[in-house]
């Protein structure tokens, strides 16, 4: 999987990856998280199940284009206090659907985690010939009081940020003891080797999670957009999830007509290697059984 960019729009270029032939998937990754976060071994087994897959980094991380200005502080995200330069998901949905138009992609079946989850959704909401299908992982639709970070969730995400590689490895171990899948063995080294290559790629990365978390709270509560989404939709979503409660799945499936939610039990906001088999298979049926849809559809 080498290393590609592509030019999405307004200044923006966006570093991405890609594994396998035949139908068109791309994976939108969360908060913070840089495309290596949906891991190899993940995307090897959907590629194994005749996909091609395409991970990218979003803006503000990894390899992809920084936002120049000053990341807003506590203080600014609870008074909602925005940079004028500051953007928003549906900033991120358009970038989103250039890289479509830079793989040349008509359409693509979405899968995103988290944040990547609220990114997918506005694209299907707004751009609906572009998504063949919808996979919303542990992701929620900005309503009040639902979807929300437990509080000892918010006190880490606000702890000072690490300053060398050895401090975001330990952080990032921290976080993953606290609102990982407490129904599977931890993975330290796992955790410890991908946070490595976050911050080889990525140094002192804090400043564009925090741009992209104001960009999250800058949308809002976007469940009457939800609504609108009519690609077919399967929501996954762990009940042991610290960082997105589990509420904030049942609301995303609730909004979405006809959309099927799946509670993974022992899941976290992580997907851990014994879940991928699960993932996968959970991932490959939703999209079979809505290729075959539209396939009898076309026939008819």
């Amino acid at each position: 999987m080498s290393e590609q960019t592509a030019e999405v729009g307004r200044g923006i270029t966006l570093a991405y990856d890609r594994q396998g032939r035949g139908t068109p998937l791309l994976l939108i990754a969360g908060l913070g998280q840089q495309k290596h976060e949906w891991h190899d071994g993940l995307v090897d087994l959907l590629a194994e199940r005749g996909y091609d897959v395409v991970r990218f980094d979003n803006r503000d991380v990894g390899r992809s284009t920084h936002a120049g200005f000053r990341p807003p502080g506590p203080a600014d995200l609870l008074r909602k206090r925005w940079h004028p330069e500051q953007y928003d998901l549906g900033d991120l949905a358009l970038d989103t659907v250039g890289l479509l138009d830079a793989l040349r992609w008509r359409s693509a079946h979405l899968v995103g985690m988290s944040m990547g989850g609220m990114i997918a959704q506005i694209v299907a909401a707004r751009y609906p010939d572009r998504v063949s299908s919808l996979t919303s992982i542990f992701s929620t639709t900005g309503a009040l009081r639902v979807g929300r970070p437990a509080l000892s969730t918010w006190a880490r995400m606000f702890a000072k940020p690490a300053t060398t590689r050895a401090e975001h490895t330990e952080a990032a171990v921290a976080m993953y003891r606290h609102i990982g899948s407490a129904g599977y063995p931890l993975d330290e080294n796992r955790i410890r080797a991908t946070a490595g290559i976050t911050w080889d790629r990525d140094p002192r990365p804090a400043a564009g999670v925090g741009r992209q978390l104001a960009g999250i709270l800058k949308s809002g509560n976007r469940t009457r957009e939800v609504r609108t989404i009519t690609a077919p939709t399967l929501v996954l979503h762990g009940d042991r999830d610290r960082m997105v409660a589990p509420s904030g799945g049942r609301v995303t499936a609730a909004a979405i007509p006809g959309a099927r939610l799946h509670t993974l039990p022992g899941m976290g906001h992580d997907l851990p290697e014994a879940l991928w088999p699960t993932l996968v298979e959970l991932v490959d049926t939703h999209i079979r059984t809505t290729e075959s849809r539209s396939s009898d559809a076309s026939n008819h």
